[in-house]
């Protein structure tokens, strides 16, 4: 009972640190207009809503090889909100797409943490078999994200039913 005790208060320590550490961060972006500055950056490349999801893609898979998801979230939301609102993207539909990507960041060979993690309680499995294993869920992944990219509606059906 007491590992079990120190251990939660281990982890409960750590995700406190991860949440106070994002407020921190989110102040200091408030403060600096980092937002205001990635929007104007994104709208002077004159990217499409797709070329934008994509670049967001992109910096989400890079970043899930050596950050953990709920970090992830917390550092970039405040940066992404204003850029895919301004490009007319439905916020409910990009937290979706956020989540998945995410996910997806984190189990992407060669790197994502998550097959570290998979790692260090399958010690005797080579990393490889861990990341060829990792392979049909990757696949899935894209072709949901394709999905949810050509169609929306995919997603925010259920959403939809909530409002007056």
């Amino acid at each position: 009972m007491k590992d079990a005790v120190w251990t939660t208060i281990k982890t409960v320590g750590s995700l406190y640190l991860i949440v106070i550490g994002a407020s921190i961060f989110n102040y200091l972006i408030t403060v600096t207009q980092l937002p205001f500055a990635v929007v104007d950056f994104i709208n002077y490349l004159e990217l499409t809503p797709l070329g934008i999801i994509l670049v967001i893609c992109a910096i989400y898979l890079v970043l899930g090889t050596v950050m953990d998801s709920l970090a992830m979230l917390f550092l970039t939301i405040p940066v992404f909100y204003p850029v895919i609102v301004d490009a007319g993207i439905d916020p409910v539909w990009f937290g979706i797409f956020a989540v998945i990507v995410v996910e997806f960041g984190l189990i992407s060979p060669p790197v994502g943490m998550n097959l570290f993690v998979i790692k260090g309680v399958m010690q005797k499995t080579p990393l490889q078999t861990i990341w060829f294993g990792t392979l049909p869920f990757l696949l899935t992944d894209v072709i949901r994200l394709a999905l949810i990219i050509a169609f929306p509606a995919i997603c925010l059906y259920l959403p939809s039913l909530m409002t007056p």
